[in-house]
């Protein structure tokens, strides 16, 4: 049992080093430990995580041959008790990772399949991933990021069943639900039934922006549905399946298992970083917001310990936007926007949660904008999934109008995908 996230003032993570394996290959003689306990004391948990309830799916795995589709997300805790030297109760979790987990119940692991920045979440936004090896089992990575974001046939060969374990964050233009749109796919197309271990959407709580249209399709938007799509992924691949959104209209078997004591409204913060670039809990949340910005010459904070916080450009007038940062390579971003120059613009850090998608910074940015026929790329048009956008920014529509816009599309929305909700809004 896992859930709401915890601050460091309420728990404590003791790590643990990590056995020496055997130099033999074999399954039977390797066991990965876990990576952590973490005390929760009074700290009330009340979300269950579909990877946590592990007595739903194990049967489901025994004497079959399996794929994951994982991340750093992807872990799942188990409930101990422990008595401390006064012999006080404490209730203790275990961490681990899922393909941890099931390797040490001798689960017959094929392949992990990485989505975009790897399965260990390392690497850049965009950035080639390769295949390769998990050094902690020894069991073969293949990407889904690149060329392949399809896996094929003989990727597939031999497996009996595929699991889907990615934590998401609510957005259309994150593409982990890409990668579950070519995964179903790929699994309907070999009749191989789809196990999806379902976790919660921070941005749950709204449903927002301009629904895509069908010629601006890419794999940073694949459906016709809002930037903002309110849905877990559990819910998503029921809508994939249900609207015929898969090639030649196939079904993918889907088996869900859902969360406990989990809402659209309820609050969720995310233990692990879902990406590099998106560090902490209002980074998610402003990064619908503010992921427009990657289709300027703008920067999101790409290069600095803020990402998805702030925004800027060396070009913007000091006078108006006086908070500056300077871009630095680092993890998830080598080659940031503006690398060692020094940027102006907004510090978001502290500005209140947003409950909608918020365009007045974008306005406001190609407002204060020299050549403002420079200011949009054609990736802008595919975050954005239309044309529309650019153009009312560009003939001065205010943030109000613009949304005034999206409301017959967003309603019709609802109302489709109300039909594949798992969970009360």
């Amino acid at each position: 049992m896992t859930l709401t996230v915890f601050k460091n003032t309420h728990f404590l993570l003791v790590t643990f080093t990590i056995l020496t394996c055997f130099c033999c290959k074999s399954q039977s003689e390797k066991k990965i430990t876990a990576t952590e306990e973490i005390e929760t004391e009074a700290i009330v948990k009340e979300i269950v995580l579909g990877a946590s309830q592990v007595e739903e799916y194990l049967p489901l795995l025994k004497n079959k041959k399996i794929g994951i589709v994982a991340n750093q997300t992807s872990v799942l805790y188990l409930k101990n008790e422990n008595l401390d030297k006064n012999s006080i109760q404490k209730k203790i979790e275990i961490r681990l990772h899922l393909v941890d987990y099931l390797y040490n119940k001798k689960i017959n692991i094929q392949h992990v399949f990485a989505p975009e920045h790897g399965f260990r979440g390392k690497a850049d936004a965009g950035e080639l991933i390769k295949d390769g090896v998990d050094s902690k089992t020894g069991l073969s990575i293949i990407s889904l990021y690149g060329k392949n974001k399809k896996p094929s046939i003989q990727q597939l060969k031999g497996i009996e069943i595929m699991i889907f374990d990615i934590q998401d964050v609510g957005a259309r233009f994150y593409t982990y639900i890409s990668t579950l749109h070519y995964i179903m796919e790929a699994c309907a197309e070999l009749n191989i039934p789809l196990l999806i271990l379902d976790r919660p959407n921070p941005n749950g709580h709204y449903i927002d922006g301009p629904i895509l249209e069908k010629q601006h399709k890419s794999f940073v938007g694949m459906h016709p549905v809002p930037v903002i799509h309110g849905m877990t992924i559990g819910e998503y691949a029921q809508m994939i399946n249900g609207e015929g959104w898969l090639e030649n209209g196939v079904k993918c078997h889907l088996t869900i298992i859902k969360l406990k004591n989990y809402t659209h409204q309820t609050e969720y913060s995310l233990p692990i970083k879902p990406s590099p670039n998106l560090p902490n809990d209002g980074a998610i949340n402003l990064y619908p917001s503010l992921c427009f910005f990657e289709g300027t010459p703008l920067s999101a904070g790409r290069g600095t310990e803020m990402q998805f916080q702030i925004f800027g450009t060396p070009k913007l007038p000091e006078e108006f936007y006086p908070f500056t940062f300077t871009p630095q390579a680092n993890e998830g971003a080598k080659y940031p926007k503006f690398k060692n120059e020094v940027c102006h613009g907004k510090d978001l850090r502290k500005h209140k949660k947003l409950n909608k998608l918020n365009l007045e910074w974008l306005i406001e940015a190609y407002s204060s904008t020299g050549k403002k026929e420079e200011f949009f790329s054609l990736f802008f048009t595919k975050l954005a999934g239309t044309t529309q956008l650019q153009e009312q920014i560009e003939k001065g529509y205010t943030n109000r109008e613009i949304r005034k816009t999206w409301l017959k599309g967003l309603e019709d929305y609802k109302i489709r995908k109300a039909k594949y909700l798992l969970y009360k809004n």
